[in-house]
């Protein structure tokens, strides 16, 4: 009865038997992947405290985790604002949410490393924050053991708890105020704007969404950051996304104030329901690109997001010609293979902007003045 009950019909039984005979590799297997809903034990005709069960498994580990250090620091931000904007840091990635991941705790610190060894910026808070700190390599070392605390690249940053969200978003926002010089006050929008358009960052909520996590999410997206989320998330029945190959992708150009197509979905969706951590890993590579990206910024980006799709699922991604502007973005080492791509799509040239504003696009008290007054000469 209690397996038949569990939702992720865990072998609870087998792993009952054989913790009965000082085995418990498979009763910690099933503490991995439980989900803490107590259906087994309502189920159960024998009464076995399975979750008291699974505590006291977990409590025989110990583990690292890096202490919450609290907001960004503007000298902090002064010195990576502008490899984040021009895209030679590739992004800034959050993990951020409640548990009750949809596989195994290990993956928050699984998708996080991977992006640390690729010289992201990944922060953590709440829950995330805390199994990053529970997967140890084979040396017995932890995330957090292994890279620096610094919000910079390759940096592993633990903000704190779940209120301590707003110290990411509000990382964000410095970039748009210190770097950009926008000000702050009754000034939202023209700084959302600026996230939204130079800003490569994206938020990840892997487990089961509470409702405070899905305010957290839809807070990022009002600010421009996209959020990718897991499986668990798709019950909430809201995503937004583009429909890249028919949605209009004009942008005005803070330089010449111009209205200019740049062809390119970037970024493609605010609001995102992955199924796996594959898949989540090369959304998250592929959400990190901005229109202002330089050459140099986009062939980094590139890199990331080509070389994981081929890692984790296979082959070029098949939309790669969407997020290639010019061949000075195509990255060195996959350029012969990605030129043959694009002359089977029929790719063309996309234009490269340095000020894409969605201001002026569309009715706002908001002016194209106050994005390019902004920025600093």
């Amino acid at each position: 009865n209690c397996e038949q009950a569990c939702p992720n019909l865990l072998p609870l039984a087998s792993a009952v038997q054989k913790a009965a005979q000082g085995d418990f590799e498979e009763l910690k297997w099933c503490f991995e992947r439980c989900i803490g809903c107590g259906k087994c034990e309502e189920a159960c005709n024998h009464g076995v405290p399975f979750q008291k069960m699974f505590q006291s498994v977990a409590s025989w580990e110990t583990w690292k985790c890096r202490a919450g250090r609290g907001p960004i620091m503007d000298t902090e931000i002064r010195k990576v604002g502008a490899p984040i904007v021009l895209g030679t840091i590739p992004g800034v990635v959050a993990f951020v949410g409640c548990s009750n991941f949809p596989e195994e705790i290990e993956e928050i610190a699984e998708m996080a490393e991977e992006f640390a060894k690729r010289k992201y910026i990944v922060v953590l808070s709440g829950c995330s924050a805390m199994v990053a700190g529970m997967k140890k390599d084979k040396d017995g070392l932890t995330i957090y053991e292994k890279y620096p605390p610094d919000f910079d690249a390759g940096g592993v940053v633990n903000v704190g708890s779940c209120v301590a969200n707003s110290h990411i978003t509000g990382a964000a926002i410095k970039i748009a105020n210190i770097f950009a010089n926008l000000p702050l006050r009754a000034n939202y929008e023209v700084i959302a704007d600026y996230v939204l358009n130079r800003v490569g960052a994206v938020g990840v909520a892997w487990g089961a969404m509470s409702q405070k996590a899905a305010s957290i999410a839809t807070g990022c997206n009002r600010l421009g950051i996209p959020v990718v989320l897991g499986p668990h998330s798709s019950k909430y029945r809201r995503q937004y996304l583009s429909r890249k190959e028919e949605d209009d992708w004009t942008v005005m150009d803070g330089r010449t104030q111009q209205l200019v197509n740049t062809q390119e979905p970037t970024p493609e969706h605010l609001c995102i329901v992955v199924e796996s951590k594959e898949r989540a890993m090369v959304t998250i590579a592929k959400l990190c690109m901005r229109k202002n990206d330089t050459p140099q910024g986009r062939q980094i980006k590139l890199t990331h997001y080509i070389d994981l799709h081929k890692k984790l699922i296979g082959g070029l991604p098949p939309d790669l010609h969407h997020f290639i502007r010019t061949e000075r973005d195509i990255p060195m080492f996959f350029k012969r293979e990605v030129m043959e791509f694009l002359k089977e799509k029929g790719w063309e040239k996309k234009p490269v902007l340095s000020l894409p504003t969605l201001i002026g696009t569309y009715k706002s008290k908001a002016k194209i003045e106050d994005v390019v007054g902004g920025v600093k000469k």
